[in-house]
């Protein structure tokens, strides 16, 4: 039978409920464990295809071609296996598919209410997910107190009951504030949140204790005494980014380990260990990560960043992962110089500082000039440059211009430009709803076989994950390649440019997908890999 444990949030969102969910996963997975992880969403929308990058943060892009919560980007970078969209859940889903059978005349006749409708699809959706697996993780969005998260705490509930104690495990991950003023982490605003997740019936069996500074023996006994926990069970979780010792979310599986809680949880969930964890390999990834023997200095020149008087790197999430990825794999640090392309466009920016350029995906015409100045540049100097998606347009348009004397454009920026190198695929001419639509999920790549691209793959075959609606024009594939930019991977019927690479540079390629959707911490994506060690 498959073991569930739900994990809550407390206290105030972005506690960091998605790295714990992750990082719980990672150990049991050492312990032989086969773990599967579940995205809650209180949102009424479907999924995160429409919803704003510097709102919402990434959206992630499922092998399957589900548009997703980043958190699932972490379950797979720390659990090291795909997870399909169907492992993501969000309001919206569960009434629409209780809507769409009221009106197909499924429930015959009957009176469709909150309870028993709602928590059900819900179960049904969570039990499906978790099919086959040991142990299936989920997560709830939101923080326990908010609305929208009733339905789900219900569920919750109703499986604990239905499944029994021992196969159901509840874990609240908390925020400890330091107010400024009288310089003491306060318990009180978890008091509240425990109690307000004991109103939906849920008794928390663990505590994950978020802060700035590591939770002291006196709050940890405050904590156990006044939520009715095991002692033992209130764990403490201090921040490790920004932490000289420990800047990175891959040491938090490790810092759990230090509290044995993935004994814990066994014990909770009457399971025995099927093999000795081996935590040397990550350890050293880790070391890696943190005091690494050198660093280089990489411009990523992104739009999603500026949300008010802030930056919101979110946006672009796994690109950066990905780049620690390959650098903890060459023992090398990764200085990352968010750079908005609206600067680029000013002047403000000089490039002659960077090891690397990097241009990720993007829509719209915000910026454009910005980032194919930069490829201009990166082309120009020999500096080591990476393409991806909007990020390939970009490159492509750039050659046009400068090296083929084009006056050329993509369509979504200029639907009237004399040379559309880059236009919408025919199939997306005529779309009117957006969500769900692109051209989503993993597609195979044809490499041409003498390639630069085929060597860092080691083979003439990739599939890669997609998330885009334009791509370039196949009637300029010719005078592209003509004039010294070689189209070097191709879809298999030949029409849609996947990659491309200008030869004798140090590295300039570009490709249509996203490989930063398939880089794990020991794993690293191999254009990335390839990208960091042009630079040593």
């Amino acid at each position: 039978m498959t073991k569930y444990i739900f994990v809550s949030g407390g206290v105030i969102s972005g506690v960091g409920k998605g790295v714990a969910t992750a990082s719980i996963g990672r150990i049991l997975k050492e312990y032989g464990f086969s773990v599967t992880a579940v995205k809650i969403d209180p949102y009424i929308n479907c999924d995160a295809g429409t919803m704003r990058p510097t709102e919402h943060g990434e959206v992630w892009v499922t092998e399957d071609g589900g548009e997703i919560d980043q958190d699932l980007g972490n379950y797979e970078r720390f659990l090291e296996h795909p997870i399909l969209k169907s492992n993501a859940i969000t309001t919206g889903q569960v009434y629409k598919e209780l809507i769409d059978k009221e009106r197909r005349g499924d429930f015959l006749g009957e009176t469709v209410s909150f309870i028993p409708h709602v928590p059900d699809e819900i179960k049904k959706r969570i039990v499906a997910a978790g099919k086959g697996y040991d142990i299936c993780l989920v997560e709830i969005g939101g923080v326990i107190g908010d609305y929208e998260n009733i339905p789900f705490l219900f569920a919750a509930k109703s499986l604990e009951l239905e499944l029994g104690v021992e196969n159901v495990c509840h874990v609240m991950v908390t925020y400890m504030p330091i107010p400024g003023h009288i310089d003491e982490m306060k318990t009180k605003p978890t008091q509240l949140a425990i109690k307000m997740l004991r109103e939906n019936g849920i008794q928390p069996d663990f505590i994950l204790c978020r802060g700035k500074l590591p939770l002291d023996n006196i709050r940890k006994k405050k904590i156990e005494r006044y939520s009715n926990v095991q002692p033992g069970h209130v764990i403490s979780a201090p921040d490790v980014v920004g932490d000289e010792t420990a800047n990175t979310i891959y040491v938090v599986p490790l810092n759990f380990e230090k509290d044995e809680l993935g004994s814990k949880l066994m014990n909770k969930l009457k399971l025995e260990k099927r093999k000795e964890p081996e935590w040397d390999a990550w350890s050293e990834m880790v070391r890696r990560t943190t005091k690494p023997s050198r660093y280089v200095d990489i411009a990523i020149v992104g739009k999603y960043l500026e949300v008010g008087n802030f930056q919101l790197t979110d946006s672009y999430l796994s690109v950066s992962a990905a780049l620690s990825h390959a650098g903890a794999a060459n023992d090398v640090g990764i200085n990352i110089h968010w750079i908005s392309s609206k600067k680029i466009e000013n002047g403000e920016v000089d490039f002659s500082k960077y090891d690397g350029i990097l241009v990720p995906g993007g829509f719209g015409s915000s910026g454009v000039e910005g980032k194919i100045a930069a490829v201009q540049y990166a082309r120009e100097n020999d500096i080591p440059y990476l393409g991806l998606c909007y990020g390939l347009q970009m490159a492509v348009i750039e050659f046009a211009r400068n090296v083929c004397g084009l006056d050329a454009n993509t369509t979504e920026v200029d639907k009237d430009v004399v040379h559309k190198i880059v236009d919408i695929l025919p199939e997306q001419a005529n779309v009117k709803s957006k969500g769900g639509t692109m051209r989503l999920g993993s597609y195979q790549a044809l490499l041409k076989e003498t390639s630069g691209i085929a060597k860092i793959y080691g083979g003439n075959k990739v599939s890669e994950r997609h998330r885009h609606r334009y791509e370039v024009n196949p009637e300029y594939h010719e005078a592209l390649e003509e004039n010294g930019l070689i189209i070097s991977g191709k879809s298999p019927d030949g029409k849609l440019a996947e990659f491309i690479e200008i030869p004798n540079k140090k590295f300039f390629f570009a490709t249509q997908s996203h490989p930063e959707f398939k880089s794990c911490p020991m794993k690293p994506a191999p254009m990335f890999d390839a990208f960091i060690k042009s630079m040593l």
